[in-house]
């Protein structure tokens, strides 16, 4: 344990400031429950995007892309289209619009402006996208409690304090005690103060984080000029063909089971498949967590397309100069780290704790330390306020007390916040690696959810029973094929290439279920296409709308909302690398990527900023 009293006391102030910004929030966040849930959508874009992206600086995320930086080298950009990262793309051009103008306060609340209130499959529908939500929601809930227990492990070994804790406790679980004790933290001021403390959480944190950041950059970069990175060949390049090629023989050795380990050595396949995947998870839209909630608390849909852009402009440069920082280091100071687990295993995610335990100045470490605890913080509280929102607001207040009061609705917030909590604290207990619950996520998951979430944005004829049909179908295969890794029936890093097989069941499931039973009422999916108007196959539902009206306006901005999609996705590689080749000072790969990024700003101005009104 290095800590100065520097770096304890900023730890400290920041752990203190959270709970005043949850007493200073509480009265505000009691006056409704569109107040505690949605800031009362009175909060302006750019606080929310930066919200936004505050959430998705989580610590977990960020061990496990530094880990992935120091193997992957440059090539480690691509691996993140795993969520996939370029979904908030996608957002940005037109999804979060479409989701905006239906007023909603959650996806299940938005269900009902597409299927509408009453009718076949409406309640079952409603109940299954809750579920998702509240699996989605714990999964990352117990992904961000076991990272943050291996990151203070490193930092508080537990031989130091193991002698004043009246139990005993197995290595294994060491990590898991140090999640519980900060996610008290997390829990106290997002259940106090709802959203607006979140939001004002979360500013701080990026604030905190943004100085760390730039302090580690010239860190490292000062490093690299006295000393020289003994990496493969192709490391520094993003650029890969059929086989990855890096080979770290004679380096660091253990780094090839890594890569073996992963199942990214055939990487061309892998990135079809993952680009594959993630183009029709974005085409999907937001899964019901705190992104969710975010873009539904802006103040309009033009305001919800400017803060997702918001998000990657703000996040990827401080986010990678973070880790490539780190990775620097970690290269340089390798022999010197001490990264095996428990069990005596290198563990390549314990490098971003490592570094920051050995190698950096006092006061850094404590800023450090501050925001990534406030990263998990803000992750876990946001995670959290979304599974509040669909407990109370679409089961509570649906179904047991539809006349429940302001009072008798924050209480259960309280609650409901506590016990949400404390299922996440459990199911982390359960959990092997960062890695394998976020493979579980994004693969297995998330896979048996695209399906009928892009159809009910596209096809007119999908009804909520094919909604309920496609989730349960893709939910329970999802499941199966977790069970199938469980027993190592199905190797963990193959879990991606089962993606189209989930595709196909919960697909399958969309269809059948939606012609097994009538189509939505026709004046349901009227006012869903007037206020929505989204583009797809709803010719039907077209005609009739303007025959009630001919001054209606059909979307006919497919091939624009497209192509700024692509501008958009190379805008966000190039934010992605360029502090990579600033830290590393590459510099022509540097100047290539701010002209290429330049470019890419100046048509987005003109085809997508000056235009937001006229989608």
């Amino acid at each position: 344990m290095r800590l100065s009293l520097i770096d304890i006391s900023i730890i400290v102030l920041y752990l203190l400031s959270t709970i005043f910004i949850g007493f200073w929030y509480r009265k505000k966040a009691r006056q409704d429950k569109d107040s505690y849930m949605l800031g009362g959508k009175s909060l302006p874009w750019y606080k929310l995007g930066l919200s936004d992206a505050s959430d998705m600086f989580d610590i977990s995320g960020t061990m496990w892309m530094v880990s992935l930086c120091f193997v992957y080298g440059m090539k480690s950009i691509w691996i993140p289209w795993l969520w996939p990262v370029f979904n908030q793309v996608f957002l940005m051009m037109y999804l979060s619009r479409w989701l905006r103008r239906s007023n909603a306060t959650t996806g299940a609340e938005w269900l009902a402006t597409r299927f509408g209130k009453t009718g076949a499959g409406v309640t079952s529908s409603h109940l299954v996208v809750i579920a998702f939500a509240l699996l989605s929601c714990l999964g990352f809930m117990a992904y961000g409690f076991i990272g943050l227990g291996k990151f203070i492990e490193i930092f508080i070994p537990w031989d130091l304090i193991k002698g004043y804790i009246p139990f005993d406790v197995a290595p294994q679980y060491v990590p898991h005690v140090y999640g519980i004790i900060f996610t008290l933290f997390a829990m106290f001021y997002s259940i106090l103060g709802g959203m607006h403390s979140i939001v004002t959480g979360d500013m701080i944190k990026y604030a905190i984080m943004t100085v760390a950041c730039i302090w580690i950059g010239f860190i490292a970069a000062g490093q690299l000029s006295s000393h020289h990175l003994n990496v493969p060949g192709g490391w520094y390049s993003p650029f890969f063909g059929k086989h990855l090629g890096l080979n770290w023989s004679g380096i660091i050795t253990e780094v090839n089971q890594k890569i073996e380990s992963d199942g990214y050595s055939l990487f061309a396949y892998f990135f079809m498949m993952m680009t594959f995947k993630g183009f029709f998870a974005a085409l999907a839209g937001p899964a019901p967590n705190y992104d969710m909630q975010k873009i539904l608390s802006t103040r309009s849909p033009e305001e919800a397309s400017k803060m997702n852009g918001f998000v990657s402009v703000i996040l990827l440069p401080i986010r990678y100069t973070l880790i490539i920082s780190l990775t620097t280091l970690g290269l340089i100071y390798y022999r010197q780290m001490n990264l095996a687990d428990g069990s005596g295993a290198i563990d390549f995610e314990r490098i971003l704790p490592a570094v920051i335990n050995s190698f950096l100045p006092v006061g850094l470490v404590g800023l450090l330390l501050a925001g990534l605890l406030g990263a998990f913080m803000s992750t876990f509280s946001g995670t959290m306020n979304a599974a509040q929102a669909y407990i109370v607001n679409d089961i509570y207040i649906k179904y047991v007390n539809p006349a429940a009061s302001t009072k008798k609705i924050i209480g259960m917030n309280y609650l409901v916040g506590i016990v949400v909590v404390a299922v996440g604290v459990i199911l982390g207990f359960f959990v092997k690696d960062i890695n394998s619950v976020l493979q579980w996520i994004v693969s297995a998951l998330y896979g048996g959810y695209i399906a009928a979430n892009v159809l009910k944005w596209h096809w007119w004829r999908f009804n909520a029973s094919g909604f309920f049909w496609g989730m349960l179908a893709g939910i329970m295969a999802a499941m199966a094929l977790s069970l199938l890794v469980t027993f190592k029936v199905i190797p963990e890093g193959q879990l991606l290439y089962w993606f189209p097989a989930l595709f196909l069941v919960s697909l399958a499931g969309s269809v059948i279920g939606s012609y097994a039973t009538p189509p939505t009422d026709a004046a349901v999916l009227q006012s869903f296409y007037t206020n929505v108007r989204p583009w797809g196959f709803w010719e039907p539902v077209k005609q009739i709308a303007l025959a009630n009206d001919p001054s209606f306006q059909p979307n006919k901005n497919f091939k624009l909302n497209m192509f700024n999609v692509v501008v958009g996705t190379i805008a966000q590689c190039c934010l992605t690398i360029l502090p990579m080749y600033l830290v590393l000072w590459q510099k022509t790969p540097l100047l290539i990527t701010i002209a290429i990024l330049a470019v890419m700003m100046l048509i987005l101005k003109r085809t997508w900023w000056n235009k937001l009104k006229e989608y």
